[in-house]
């Protein structure tokens, strides 16, 4: 039986339970709790201490477990089951209320818990995971005064790149430069006065010396000017040979990346190239070239 099927049949297990009961809140509702849950919230609505009764949004409140033995619940099997599966990672998705009525001050509640669907795998931006449901519904004298429904996601979390051991300097020259990778964009200095464009960035233009700059978004179109083939020595969190290369922008500039994508004796000069992303460590995007046409 694959863990997929071991974790849909313990999940029909568990639903198949129904509502399993909970232990009795250790303490009725009372004013010194009311008191601190509205302090605690902001709430200066003075209705629920002058008559009485809960603030309805307390109802988890009453019946929370402290730090000792807890009482086992038709989820925690399933959560076991599925970290032991290797979805270790959790977020909550939906916790939807439904208020019957107020708790009354004296009025001691019990809580009852059913498991009520797991569904997966399901591939999201965290990683691949299930969605697990349940149901709380709090009760005082067999009278269902609230209910919650209760989804998380367990999920697989994905594997953190290694970091990559050389990273690029940035400053306040540089660092529009590299934002501008992580969206995707190529982006040029340019001189606020002459208008002319220059890599690698720096303080003043090298034509009317001017300090005023911004940038421009170029195509990411380029030929290779000029290049060479690196095998050694070695370069940490890389395998040669790789090519280096100055790579003159259909703007007129020139950069340095790698070209990839491409067998090192295809280079050459001349070759028609176009800026590609690559994400290298869980920081660190770089701008590559690779052939135009693959």
């Amino acid at each position: 039986m694959s863990a997929h099927e071991e974790l849909m049949e313990l999940a029909g297990k568990q639903i198949a339970l129904g509502e399993v009961d909970g232990a009795p809140a250790p303490d009725p509702v009372n004013e010194p709790m009311i008191r601190h849950w509205l302090d605690a919230m902001g709430d200066a609505n003075p209705v629920y201490l002058a008559d009485g009764v809960a603030p309805p949004a307390m109802a988890q409140v009453w019946t929370m477990q402290g730090l000792g033995p807890r009482q086992p619940s038709p989820v925690d099997e399933i959560m076991v089951a599925l970290n032991d599966a290797g979805y270790t990672g959790v977020v909550a998705t939906n916790c939807e209320h439904t208020y019957h009525r107020y708790l009354r001050v004296g009025e001691r509640v019990t809580a009852t818990t059913r498991f009520a669907e797991l569904k997966g795998p399901k591939t999201t931006a965290l990683g691949e995971g299930y969605f697990a449901t349940w149901n709380v519904t709090w009760y005082s004298g067999g009278e269902a005064v609230a209910e919650m429904l209760f989804r998380v996601l367990k999920f697989r979390p994905k594997p953190k790149k290694k970091p990559y051991p050389l990273k690029p300097a940035i400053n306040q020259d540089t660092a529009f430069f590299w934002e501008g990778v992580k969206q995707g964009e190529l982006r040029i200095q340019r001189c606020g006065d002459c208008g002319e464009l220059r890599h690698p960035p720096g303080p003043l233009c090298p034509s009317c010396r001017s300090a005023n700059r911004d940038h421009v978004v170029v195509s990411g179109e380029g030929t290779v000017y000029s290049f060479v083939v690196h095998h050694h020595p070695p370069v940490p969190g890389r395998e040669t040979p790789f090519v280096v290369a100055v790579v003159e922008l259909q703007e007129g500039v020139r950069i340095v990346g790698n070209i990839v994508d491409c067998p090192v004796e295809d280079v050459g000069i001349g070759m028609e190239l176009r800026v590609t992303y690559v994400s290298i460590d869980d920081e660190l995007t770089l701008p590559l070239w690779a052939p135009r046409e693959p």
